[in-house]
């Protein structure tokens, strides 16, 4: 097969400067690469934490939902029962009372566990307030980092050096942004 018609650029033809701006493109998207797949398993990370904190909020919600429940059932039982010490001859209400102070005991057991798990969930949910927003600066360091890349990308094909300028910026930023989000946890 005869390769006349294809003109394959030699690297003597290209300018130096033209040369050395395309080896820096290519070593910035590497360090960008890299950076961000670290930035990525980090921001990941930090995600699953915030969502085992999410997770527990509503397990211990539902915990304390069960006992506020449990705690409405045993005081309709205690009202039932007054109501029936009430209705009852005087000679048939020797029973009630102690049933009565039985079911008041367990409402006030049945209350402290209730707030303690509407504390444990508020608790949570903090905690995932807290590693919320760090995470939300790791997100607009990829973003950046991306950004990069892409004005990386076009610096390459266009030879224009003002855009590795603008796309050095947004890495630098995305790196402090980084960092902010890192000092937060």
């Amino acid at each position: 097969m005869s390769d006349t018609g294809i003109h394959i650029p030699h690297p003597a033809h290209h300018g130096h400067e033209a040369n050395s701006l395309d080896q820096w493109v290519a070593i910035f998207t590497a360090i960008l690469a890299a950076l961000g797949a670290v930035l990525s398993y980090q921001g990941s990370h930090l995600m699953n934490d915030v969502l085992l904190q999410k997770n527990e909020a509503v397990l211990m919600k539902a915990h304390a939902t069960d006992q506020w429940n449990y705690y409405q059932a045993v005081s309709t039982k205690m009202h039932l029962m007054e109501l029936a010490k009430t209705l009852a001859p005087a000679d048939k209400t020797s029973g009630f009372e102690s049933e009565i102070t039985k079911y008041k005991a367990q409402k006030t057991r049945i209350k402290t566990d209730a707030d303690k798990y509407e504390q444990a969930s508020a608790k949570a949910n903090a905690e995932a307030a807290l590693l919320s927003t760090p995470h939300e600066k790791m997100s607009l360091a990829l973003i950046l980092f991306q950004i990069a890349v892409a004005l990386a990308s076009v610096t390459a094909l266009t030879k224009r050096a003002w855009l590795m300028s603008i796309a050095s910026l947004c890495a630098i930023i995305g790196i402090g942004l980084w960092g902010y989000g890192l000092t937060m946890l």
